[in-house]
């Protein structure tokens, strides 16, 4: 069993993808993402065959696209395919977020 240290893979602001690289596993994926304050802009999307569930860890997120909606501590979209989401972060602090993906489509694989 190996340990992976998610969070510390971001300084500051941005995604890391918790995958294939690491896991050597097509099935699932995990994404830890950072939003400083103010920022705006990040796409969220599954694509193609894919879905998954993004849930706010601190702060709020506030979505627009597929959803429009603000995301506080502890709750969570599901988006699937080609939905897409803008995550801006309109609070005084950090927002941490991750989203836990995989295969929607049997067969699927990169």
């Amino acid at each position: 069993m190996k340990m992976f240290d998610v969070a510390g893979r971001i300084a500051g602001s941005g995604e890391y993808v918790l995958g294939f690289d690491e896991t050597g596993s097509h099935a699932c994926y995990l994404i830890y993402g950072v939003l400083r304050t103010g920022e705006k802009g990040r796409e969220l999307r599954p694509g193609r065959g894919h879905e998954e569930m993004i849930m706010v860890v601190t702060g709020d997120l506030t979505l627009t696209g597929a959803v429009t909606v603000t995301l506080k501590q502890g709750q969570a979209i599901h988006l699937k395919g080609e939905e897409t989401c803008f995550a801006e972060n309109r609070t005084g602090s950090e927002a941490v977020y991750v989203i836990s993906g995989g295969h929607s489509e049997p067969g699927h694989d990169h």
